[in-house]
């Protein structure tokens, strides 16, 4: 039985389709009821208070941002259960520390650290202005990252919960190429039909909208990784081709398939 805690994001949902689409006996945890596939079972819960996990095989965590509390209280409930941890590509270049990591190494007998860049899917947070004005409002407007489909990091970590050939790794997820903010308009553009205008906004600005939805100190990390990205937070990672046999999908995949809603 494999355990996916955080059921309900961007990568949770799409892990806990893609285990329940291969067969596997899945239990969703999530702090809000949703529903969930055929067959899956469903319990409330977070990384703070965690369900027990009796027969689990493997678990999934997700660590939200801006999480303060510790991951003992569900690591010790996870007994010799092979343990995937969704952490960030940031605590390989050091602009995140490595707490999570070294909780899962040290109490895990198997596990597997998932490092991804930026979700395509944070893209989101622009459905509304594009709706309203055709128009995205960002900063860094011409500095390209090589965002990631959250579909991708969740068929990497339904790999690893599944697998104990990737036990002891950790792998870098990124997409198939870098891409600017400006181009990321260009394809929702180009994905709802219509041009979508790039407003360039200062940091100051982006600042101001983004503490509207995550902690200052996550805000000011992202925005130094978005403005000033060190080389290899710019460097396409073969890891996602490697595990899954395929290129991670483009941006612009992402934007076709969400189209809906930007419209």
């Amino acid at each position: 039985m494999i355990v996916v805690v955080g059921a309900t994001g961007n990568v949770g949902a799409p892990l806990v389709r893609q285990l329940a689409e291969a067969g596997e006996e899945v239990t969703a945890v999530s702090r809000r009821i949703a529903d969930a596939p055929p067959g899956v079972v469903v319990r409330q819960g977070d990384l703070a208070s965690p369900p027990e996990f009796e027969d689990a095989s493997a678990v999934f965590l997700m660590v939200p941002p801006g999480f303060q509390g510790s991951l003992e209280p569900v690591l010790a409930r996870t007994g010799s259960a092979r343990v995937v941890l969704l952490s960030s590509q940031g605590v390989g270049t050091g602009r995140h520390p490595a707490v999570f990591e070294d909780a899962v190494r040290a109490s895990s007998p198997e596990w597997t650290i998932l490092r991804p860049a930026g979700f395509a899917s944070n893209a989101f947070q622009w459905a509304e202005s594009v709706r309203a004005s055709r128009a995205i409002a960002a900063p860094f407007g011409d500095v390209a990252l090589p965002v990631i489909d959250p579909e991708d990091i969740a068929a990497v970590a339904a790999a690893a919960l599944v697998s104990p050939s990737h036990a002891g790794k950790t792998y870098v997820l990124t997409g198939p190429a870098p891409v600017s903010p400006r181009e990321q308009a260009a394809a929702i553009g180009e994905a709802v039909g219509e041009p979508v205008r790039f407003v360039p906004q200062t940091r100051g600005e982006a600042l101001a909208a983004m503490l509207n939805f995550m902690p200052a100190e996550v805000a000011e990390s992202t925005l130094d990784i978005l403005g000033a990205p060190a080389p290899s937070e710019q460097r396409v990672s073969p890891d996602v081709e490697r595990i899954l046999g395929r290129p991670p999908r483009p941006f612009a995949a992402w934007a076709a398939r969400f189209a809906g809603a930007f419209k």
